[in-house]
């Protein structure tokens, strides 16, 4: 563990010298996890590949294409996310600097998971640096060649002081766990969140959870079937359903029930073939112990499409199983594989309870073509994001902050929002030691005559449009004038 310890300290060390502070070189080291993508893409992909069974479309959109966008907004937007941000004065303060500061937390620790192992560790790392923060990075071993990959590259290009990696296990998690950080931000399960932010509050230190749950997709009777069936196949799939914001169930009325499974079983076969173990973009279960967790949630449930598996391949086809009994197996934890339950409901307002009556979900969609019920359903529900009509693409929109809500989360991250969740908003007063006359109305000893003015600066202060600033600011001169009169 002294591996551990001498990497917390060095970290804690070089960020105490603000290597990291200034805005030239954090654009620098941005730049540099860039050239690394590109050079080492090739490495990535292989090792990706053994991990998971990526091909090289999925590496690219999935893992490093996000990744080189996000880097891309940040060194265009950081002269302008570090600038002061000012803000409206009260009367008290129309002579005085106002705004927030932005900086940077300090040593950060970013915990990644599994099934995205490049992105979910490199993309909040480039808001770590972005906002000027050390960061210890601790990959996820389930992902062991990406992880060791990782290792041994990002040294290679960023400074190896201020970012340096932890390998290991839940041994060198719970070692790391020990030490102070200014912010933790970890991805991956709701129970390890939980043990994550029991420790995090020994140090009172925030934390960004990033977990999952059980993620509904409602298919209205009114919609394409067509498009929604291929749409949901996409994103239940991809990645062998090892997707946090995968559909993790359908919701839909029982009339509908076996023309859903038939749509999604012919996109099934457009998608990955007649068997999809043979398709090169079908991906494979990350270990055996996930493969027999996922084989154990099909015990005693209908089958209605797919099932096939081979445990030394880790393969488990694209499966849906229908008239799911809301209280099974397979409905009381996050599947995170190729499994698809469909639950009948006879109504929306069926649908949203079912909805509410559970955790809130980290994603909901909706297939309709009924806008006001896309509206209803998002108003009377809550999840961490939406996206109607298509599966997974709001976490592709570096506009929208990524989290969770309740057990499905906790803060958000992507674009400026990571950059946001890495730094401090620190509130700026800068006043002139001049105009003291006006200042002694909040002095002792209190008279009438202060107590009223002060009250009446009170109500009157805030910001607003022009005519207000002017008002206020013929206000303030006033009162400037009527307390030089009172108290010279």
């Amino acid at each position: 563990m002294e591996q551990i310890k001498l990497a917390v300290s060095g970290a804690r060390a070089a960020y105490n010298l603000r290597k990291a502070r200034p805005l030239e070189f954090r654009i620098q080291q941005l730049k540099a996890l860039e050239r690394m993508l590109t050079e080492k893409k090739e490495d990535f992909t292989l090792a990706l590949k053994k991990d998971l069974h990526k091909n090289p479309f999925a590496v690219e959109i999935f893992e490093i294409s996000g990744i080189l966008n996000e880097i891309a907004v940040a060194v265009k937007k950081l002269p302008e996310w570090t600038a002061p941000e000012h803000v409206s004065k009260s009367v008290m303060t129309l002579m005085d600097t106002v705004y927030i500061h932005r900086e940077p937390l300090g040593v950060v620790l970013i915990i990644g998971a599994w099934n995205y192992p490049l992105a979910l560790v490199i993309q909040p790392l480039v808001g770590a640096i972005a906002a000027g923060n050390a960061a210890v990075l601790k990959p996820s071993e389930v992902s062991g060649n990406t992880a060791r990959l990782l290792g041994e590259l990002l040294p290679q290009y960023l400074d190896k002081d201020l970012y340096p990696v932890i390998n290991g296990g839940p041994t060198e998690v719970t070692e790391l766990l020990k030490y102070q950080f200014d912010h933790i931000l970890y991805t991956g399960s709701t129970n390890i969140g939980r043990i994550i932010m029991e420790a995090a509050t020994k140090h009172l230190t925030p934390v960004t959870l990033e977990l999952g749950g059980k993620s509904p997709c409602y298919i209205d009777g009114d919609c394409d079937l067509d498009v929604a069936c291929r749409r949901i196949a996409w994103g239940r799939y991809t990645n062998c359903g090892q997707t946090c914001i995968a559909p993790d169930y359908i919701l839909c009325d029982k009339s509908i029930q076996d023309e859903v499974v038939k749509k999604i079983s012919a996109t099934v076969t457009e998608f990955y073939g007649a068997d999809p173990q043979k398709s090169p973009d079908y991906g494979r279960i990350v270990n055996q112990r996930h493969f027999k967790r996922l084989m154990s949630l099909l015990e005693g449930v209908n089958v209605a499409y797919g099932g096939q598996s081979d445990e030394q391949d880790l393969y488990i086809a694209p499966t849906i199983v229908t008239d799911v009994d809301p209280d099974s197996k397979i409905m009381q934890e996050e599947i995170f594989g190729p499994l698809l339950p469909i639950v009948t409901t006879t109504s929306a307002d069926e649908a949203i309870g079912f909805i509410n009556k559970r955790d809130k979900p980290l994603a909901l969609y909706i297939f309709s073509h009924n806008k006001k019920l896309i509206k209803r359903m998002i108003t009377e529900t809550s999840s961490g994001g939406v996206t109607a009509n298509d599966c997974l693409i709001h976490y592709s929109v570096g506009t929208l902050p990524f989290g969770g809500v309740g057990k499905s989360g906790i803060g958000a991250y992507h674009g400026k929002f990571s950059f946001e969740t890495f730094s401090h908003r620190r509130a700026c007063v800068l006043k002139s030691l001049g105009l003291e006359k006006i200042n002694s109305i909040r002095y002792p000893p209190t008279t009438d005559s202060k107590q009223k003015w002060t009250l009446w600066l009170l109500k009157k202060g805030g910001g607003g449009g022009k005519m207000r600033l002017i008002a206020i600011a013929f206000l303030g001169a006033l009162v400037a004038m009527v307390m030089k009169f009172y108290f010279m």
